[in-house]
């Protein structure tokens, strides 16, 4: 049996796998600077948040692939569609569309919890499986998540 704790962080989307939380927590870090930024700022956001999604996509599609996770093809094309997206959206703001880019990280911003809950979580799960050979526990108080894996 495994612990870890994590103390201090934004925990409510720990999914038990210490470098997916990781990478969801600088996704939740980018999403923020997005929604918060100047005007001027966005563009520079915006190419920051894309950098991250390929990224933060590819280690979970590699992941995928390299452990031969079963679910493995309805993930990847749902990457495949949001990075088009950031793809499609980041053009449409170098031309000076900001309403559109704060609209796709609004989106992105909403859309991310169901992703985690139903795709990413049992990425974890297999992960954890495959690396640790159990699945993992989390839970979550005000100050800390803690994991523990059976």
């Amino acid at each position: 049996m495994g612990i870890s704790t994590s103390l201090g962080q934004r925990n409510t989307l720990s999914l038990g796998f210490t470098p997916m939380d990781n990478i969801h927590e600088e996704f939740d870090r980018l999403i923020a600077q997005a929604l918060s930024c100047p005007d001027a700022d966005l563009l520079c956001q915006m190419e920051l948040l894309k950098a991250h999604l390929y990224s933060h996509f590819g280690a979970e599609d590699n992941w995928m692939r390299e452990t031969d996770f079963p679910a493995q093809d309805c993930h990847i094309n749902e990457h495949a569609a949001v990075l088009q997206s950031a793809e499609d959206v980041y053009h449409l703001v170098s031309q000076g569309n900001l309403s559109i880019g704060r609209s796709f990280v609004t989106e992105l911003q909403s859309w991310f919890p169901g992703h985690a809950d139903y795709l990413d979580s049992a990425l974890a799960h297999w992960m954890c499986k495959h690396r640790l050979g159990g699945k993992p526990i989390v839970l979550h108080s005000r100050e800390q998540a803690i994991t523990i894996v059976d």
